[in-house]
């Protein structure tokens, strides 16, 4: 019961419409999503600032999720952990390729790559955990 790329833009759209992230691609293992960087992002030094690249790794990982079991919109964080790596790009898009590690009946944990587009050296490395609700039948 897999969401399609159209349906979780759909609900994206709808339901954040805050977001930046714009969803490239989606499959029933993973998600790849990129975010415009512009001055709000970044902090003193020309760095993507740390709360936005967790923000972009967050939402990749709750779209590969929803690519993989359908739009559940309770489907929470539970843990994320973040290791930066290197400076990004102050002037390109950040991209997140994000894969699913395990997909169980009530916690998944996916993984998800940080880099800025143009480059294949890694600026962050995230790993994830959410919490699905249990639905009653």
């Amino acid at each position: 019961m897999s969401a399609t790329k159209e349906e979780i833009i759909a609900f994206i759209t709808a339901e954040f419409p805050q977001t930046k992230c714009k969803v490239e691609a989606v499959n029933d293992t993973g998600a790849t999503l990129s975010h415009d960087i512009g001055i709000g992002e970044l902090r003193p030094g020309g760095t993507v600032s740390g709360p936005v690249m967790m923000s972009i790794a967050d939402v990749a990982i709750y779209v590969a999720i929803l690519g993989k079991i359908g739009i559940v919109p309770l489907t929470v964080t539970t843990s994320l952990t973040i290791n930066f790596l290197r400076k990004p790009s102050a002037d390109a898009r950040m991209m997140a390729d994000c894969t699913l590690l395990k997909v169980g009946r009530k916690l998944i944990v996916g993984e998800v790559s940080l880099y800025s587009e143009g480059s294949d050296d890694i600026v962050a490395h995230v790993v994830g955990t959410y919490s699905v609700p249990v639905v009653s039948k």
